[in-house]
């Protein structure tokens, strides 16, 4: 009978195995490794070199554009041609706004047995992004929410709170340096129960508003505060720009779509209905977000003979039932924020006082601290 091999030579006869096992786990990972290091510097080499990527690289930039992160654009597109993209955005949206608004709104008779809900929400879905419209059947059930406290925003889901409101959704935009903004400067006007609250032109004439008259048309455009007193403009606030004007899409494809982001817009349909559509963003598997091109496809497939682009970004935000009703992509919850369209069932009892009377907007500090 053979002896059995020592405990030794046992120990000899598997050290080379493990070893080898060994090196073949670190010679995969290394070839899986230089794999993806080469389809990098593939990807990388065709985004920054080949032609075919320029409509990407303007994507990826315009992106950027709408984020805190606007200076890493540069970094894809060039500072040169940033500055320029930047420029170009700027006049084409001014340019969006000049053309005569004709439209007119006919309420159509409400009939004895139908009630329909001053708000409906339902959601909304496209490639790569989820989000809500609501519709406000009567646009005379709509007035400008604004903070309560000097120095601060609010959130709009406060603001719906504390007026008795039965949805929100953010306004106008401000001053925010940073990102880090308290909330409390707006940029440009805003406009209360027909009353001008805000003056931040400074030197400009006009401006480019959204807002609602005193017969419940939807006003969206650049104007003058005359024209704006004369029309009867009760709510609204700045910003830009006008998708659609007299039934008609003013931006021609995505690619003017100005980037994808979470987005907020308004708009009306001819029977006078007020749509709001909010689109949540910067959430992958969930949703990146769109671009202004979708949101003024919604708006089209909606109805809508007017619309216009709000503040959007990580100020996105739809509340009703105070139920925050969307995903808002701030990494802090709600933003702190001057202005919200709020819908009432009786508007006329709304208590909206002007927070900044008596302020010099000059003097406003948009980086201070809040107190709230």
């Amino acid at each position: 009978m053979s002896s059995l091999p020592q405990r030794s030579t046992v120990r000899k006869k598997k050290k080379p195995a493990l070893k080898r096992k060994k090196r073949g786990f670190f010679r995969t990972l290394f070839r899986v490794f230089m794999v993806c290091f080469i389809l990098v510097i593939a990807a990388g080499g065709w985004l920054y070199f080949a032609p075919s990527a320029q409509n990407t690289r303007f994507l990826i930039a315009d992106t950027l554009i709408t984020t805190q992160h606007r200076h890493w654009a540069k970094y894809i597109i060039g500072e040169e041609e940033l500055k320029h993209r930047v420029s170009d955005y700027t006049k084409r949206f001014e340019e969006m706004g000049d053309e005569v608004d004709t439209h007119e709104i006919k309420p159509e008779p409400v009939k004895e047995a139908e009630h329909t809900p001053l708000v409906q929400i339902e959601e909304v879905t496209g490639s790569g992004y989820s989000g809500y419209v609501m519709i406000v059947n009567d646009p005379k059930k709509v007035r400008l929410g604004v903070p309560s406290k000097i120095g601060s925003g609010e959130k709009v889901s406060s603001m719906v709170a504390r007026t008795g409101a039965i949805a929100g959704v953010n306004g106008g935009g401000f001053a925010d340096p940073n990102w880090k903004g308290n909330g409390f400067k707006p940029i440009g006007l805003v406009i209360s129960q027909g009353k001008l609250f805000y003056n931040g032109l400074g030197g400009k004439k006009s401006t480019q508003i959204v807002g609602i008259d005193k017969e419940g048309k939807m006003v969206a455009g650049n104007y003058t505060l005359d024209q704006l007193s004369k029309m009867g403009v009760q709510e609204a606030v700045s910003f830009q720009p006008r998708i659609i004007v007299n039934g008609k899409g003013q931006i021609k494809n995505a690619a003017e779509g100005w980037g994808i982001a979470p987005r907020t817009a308004m708009g009306q349909r001819a029977d006078g209905a007020l749509i709001f559509v909010v689109i949540d963003g910067r959430q992958p598997g969930y949703s990146i977000g769109a671009n202004l091109y979708d949101v003024q496809q919604i708006m089209l497939k909606h109805g809508a003979v007017i619309a216009a682009n709000l503040d959007g970004g990580s100020s996105t935000v739809l509340v009703k039932d105070n139920e925050i009703v969307n995903k808002p992509s701030s990494q802090y919850g709600e933003r702190y924020l001057p202005t919200a369209f709020l819908v009432f069932d009786d508007p006329e009892n709304a208590k909206i006082k002007n927070i900044w009377e008596g302020l010099d907007p000059a003097k406003i500090d948009a980086g201070k601290k809040r107190t709230q």
